[in-house]
């Protein structure tokens, strides 16, 4: 991964390989985010996407590997007990399958390049649990 920050925007470039979530907490925590948000795209090989289900409060997950063009990233950095924490959604696509497919990203493992952008936002933004939905929400 490559990366400039320009002001409060960070410009980065995924190599083949690499996973995104893991890149981006890498980001949050050397330039020290504590609320961003995320846009994006790219290509992948592997990807796992995740459903949430407020009925059972898990996640339902599906895995995708082969050739798929990730057609949006979008999400925020945010914090939780201190720590850079990821909430992003992607939606890929294969046209020779006629595939599209989107959600919670799990993890996704660049194939070629993602082109990522990170707008920092002045201020903090914690995650607290809500038991009855079961999700970390924002503690606004």
């Amino acid at each position: 991964m490559e990366y400039k920050r320009w002001g409060e925007r960070l410009v980065l470039r995924l190599d083949p390989g690499e996973e995104v979530g893991e890149c981006l907490l890498e980001v949050g925590r050397k330039e020290d985010i504590r609320l961003a948000e995320i846009s994006g795209l790219g290509a992948a090989s592997l990807v796992e996407l995740g459903m949430f289900d407020t009925e059972t409060k898990g996640f339902t997950e599906a895995c995708y590997q082969g050739t798929y063009e990730i057609a949006s990233i979008t999400g925020s950095i945010t914090r939780l007990d201190g720590e850079p924490y990821l909430h992003v959604h992607m939606v890929i696509g294969n046209l020779d399958r006629g595939e599209c497919h989107g959600g919670h990203m799990i993890r996704a493992v660049i194939s070629a390049t993602a082109e990522i952008f990170v707008n920092i936002i002045s201020g903090q933004v914690e995650r607290k649990m809500n038991e009855e939905i079961g999700l970390h929400l924002f503690d606004l």
